[in-house]
Parts: structure tokens; C-alpha cells; sequence
């Protein structure tokens, strides 16, 4: 099942949450993509959007959310991505929709395209998601609203570049990873 293709039935507020391999678990709720933004005390919501159409919810550059991406070679294949999180914690499954300081999920992307949404610093990426060349992994954060953390009107986002070589992808050894990281904002 595809995520980015949510529709907004009669039950909005209806949350699907599937479980992903090493604990991480994805939920869409889709009350921001294609639908309106409650009203919150917490930051300003923008008209601009994310390449997904979620609005961004501006925040104070001092105690923002920040993310840093780590993403290494797995001895049995794929990828570990591990998350640094700074002024931000993931949210439990079944959280109310509603933006709150530094909480919500991480959403990951592998050249601009939506691998897995994050409750937890931590995923495998399998290692058909990365084929040889060299690809982007992004982990950018999210507010439980489905709205994305920005500062000076930029995603708080990080990401980091990993190449897999054509003998890499011929043998069983694991893929080296070039890896650079950096905080949105």
C-alpha cells in the first residue's frame, strides 16, 4: 500500500499505523494533505507547502526541532539509518492530530520518494530501495497534524548521500556509504 495516496473519507480522523521492520511504525492520517490546518498556538502555519503539498508550520529558529541523518551498510544488506534528533521527540501510535511543540513523526524519502514514516530514531532500509549510483536519504520532521516543521521558511530536514558502486552490487559485501549531515532551518 502506497502512503502518499490517502484519501480523506467520511472517518478523517481515522489513523491506519502499520508496523515496520525494527520497531518503527507509519500512520497517515491525511487531516493536512488535501484538507484544512486546525488553527494552533504553536508556530505559524504557511501557506507554503512541501513537495508532498503539506503545509509548513513556521517555528522560532531558537529551540527548534532538528534532525541529523546517519545512514551505514548493514553486514546482511540494506542500510541502518539512525536519526539525531534535537529539540523533538517522536510521538507513541494513536497521538491526538495536533501539532505540539517539537513532537510528531519523522517522514524518510530516498531520492524524493517516501520510503517510511518514523516514530522511532531508528530503521533498516532495505537494500533493494537503494540500487547502484549514488542516492539522497532525507529525514524530514513532521507535527502530528500532518504539517512540517520549518524555520525561516525552510523543512526542518536533513539529508545524507550514499553511493552504491557497480562491484558493490555484483558481490555479497555490503555497500559503502558516503555520508553527510547536516540539521534543516
Amino acid at each position: 500500500m502506497s502512503w502518499n495516496k490517502w484519501t480523506r473519507g467520511p472517518l478523517a480522523a481515522l489513523a491506519v499505523c502499520v508496523l515496520l521492520p525494527f520497531g518503527a511504525v507509519a500512520c497517515a492520517t491525511g487531516e493536512a494533505h488535501g484538507g484544512t490546518v486546525a488553527p494552533s498556538p504553536v508556530g505559524k502555519v504557511l501557506d507554503n507547502t512541501d513537495e508532498t503539498g503539506r503545509n509548513l508550520r513556521e517555528v522560532p529558529r531558537k529551540n527548534a526541532p532538528e534532525v541529523a541523518v546517519e545512514v551505514t551498510p548493514d553486514a546482511a544488506g540494506g542500510w541502518d539509518v539512525r536519526l539525531a534528533l534535537r529539540h523533538f521527540r517522536c510521538s507513541a501510535p494513536g497521538t491526538r492530530p495536533a501539532a505540539a511543540i517539537g513532537r510528531g513523526l519523522a517522514h524518510l524519502y530516498v531520492d524524493g520518494r517516501p520510503v517510511a514514516r518514523l516514530r522511532t530514531p531508528a530503521y533498516h532500509l532495505a537494500a533493494g530501495l537503494v540500487p547502484q549510483g549514488t542516492h539522497q536519504i532525507t529525514a524530514r520532521l513532521y507535527a502530528d497534524d500532518g504539517t512540517v516543521w520549518a524555520v525561516r521558511g525552510k523543512p526542518v530536514e536533513s539529508t545524507a548521500d550514499i553511493t552504491v558502486s557497480d562491484a558493490e552490487a555484483d558481490t555479497a559485501e555490503p555497500p559503502a556509504a558516503t555520508t553527510s549531515l547536516g540539521a534543516g532551518g
